[in-house]
């Protein structure tokens, strides 16, 4: 029975440790985390298969079989010396690998030298992102750009309900409680563009809350905040409209978080909470519908669809001048 149970467990394990579990390893804390976790299956792995690899052959050794006796079994008291090992044991590498998760946890978490303050917070169905470059300057975006290979110091919060900021390739999951304010600290150091999710189920349209990671090069990221910081250049004489459309349009797919929500074709969105805004033609309701639904979207809600999920502050958080924008465009793209 235990040649059978420890040759199970030998198996189990080489074979779990053959799974690739995690996406690509995209932090300096993805390698110790990834190494902590082959530890917590090495040590589960042949203490789960052995136990049930005993209790299967028991299951079918000693089972009742037809017209054998029924009754219980001879009394017999327990062997302490086996009862303190199995309590041993368990307990002694449960504590190893609390040690070792501490460990590695605190080295995660220490602060670095030259961090990047960012600031992530998490909203009804999107995340928007503000970056603290110093000396006063701030930048905002609605995805998230890093420089390669420069320690983040991450502030973490939500504007409603409870979401999870989690970034599978960083290997970090972090909660945005409401009322409070969390942190992560983290050190990008691969190239590429990932994803951040919600790993927190917060409502109708939790599985679209998704924006894109990118990490680039120092000099990259620096040209972008200094691109984000320039005063936007002012609009030809009689191109007023095309850039309160274009700045709608942006605002729709980004800032707004529309796109996460709402199927628009001509923005590239394919969003099923709402109402797909390219099948109503949402032009031919008008501006003020268009309007009215922007800033007080509970007023008429559409059939099929529940009360209550689209956001409430979208007149105080976007202001009179791109509410207008945004309109103009959906009165533009949504015919």
């Amino acid at each position: 029975m235990l040649v059978i149970g420890i040759a199970a467990a030998v198996i189990g394990t080489f074979a779990s440790l053959q799974i690739d579990w995690f996406p690509t390893q995209a932090s300096t804390a993805a390698p110790k985390i990834d190494t902590l976790y082959d530890w917590l299956l090495v040590a589960s792995v042949p203490m789960f298969v052995l136990v049930m690899s005993v209790a299967i052959y028991c299951v079918v050794r000693f089972r009742v079989r037809p017209g054998g006796p029924t009754g219980d079994g001879a009394p017999i008291h327990g062997n302490t010396r086996l009862e303190i090992v199995w309590v041993t044991i368990p307990f002694l590498i449960v504590t190893a690998l609390a040690v070792y998760a501490a460990v590695v946890l605190a080295q995660i978490e220490k602060k670095q030298p030259n961090e990047l303050q960012v600031r992530a917070t998490g909203q009804q169905f999107t995340w928007h992102f503000e970056y603290s470059l110093g000396g006063g300057k701030v930048v905002k975006s609605n995805q998230l750009y890093l420089p390669n290979n420069r320690p983040v110091y991450m502030k973490i919060n939500t504007l409603d309900v409870l979401h999870s900021f989690w970034v599978p390739a960083f290997r970090l999951k972090e909660d945005a409680v409401p009322g409070q304010t969390d942190h992560v600290r983290f050190t990008p150091n691969r190239l590429g563009n990932y994803e951040v999710v919600c790993a927190e189920l917060c409502g109708i349209g939790h599985a679209t809350m998704r924006v894109k990671t990118v990490v680039m090069s120092p000099q990259a990221f620096q040209k972008w905040a200094q691109s984000k910081l320039s005063p936007a250049k002012a609009p030809a004489a009689g191109g007023n409209k095309t850039a309160s459309t274009a700045q709608g349009k942006a605002i729709f797919t980004g800032e707004g978080g529309c796109g996460a929500c709402h199927t628009l074709s001509d923005a590239g969105t394919s969003g099923t909470v709402g109402p797909n805004l390219t099948k109503v033609k949402i032009a031919s309701k008008g501006a003020a519908f268009i309007k009215q639904s922007i800033e007080d979207p509970n007023a008429e809600i559409a059939a099929g669809f529940p009360k209550g999920v689209m956001p409430q502050d979208f007149k105080t958080r976007l202001g009179p001048q791109k509410v207008d924008a945004l309109v103009k465009y959906l009165l533009q793209a949504g015919k």
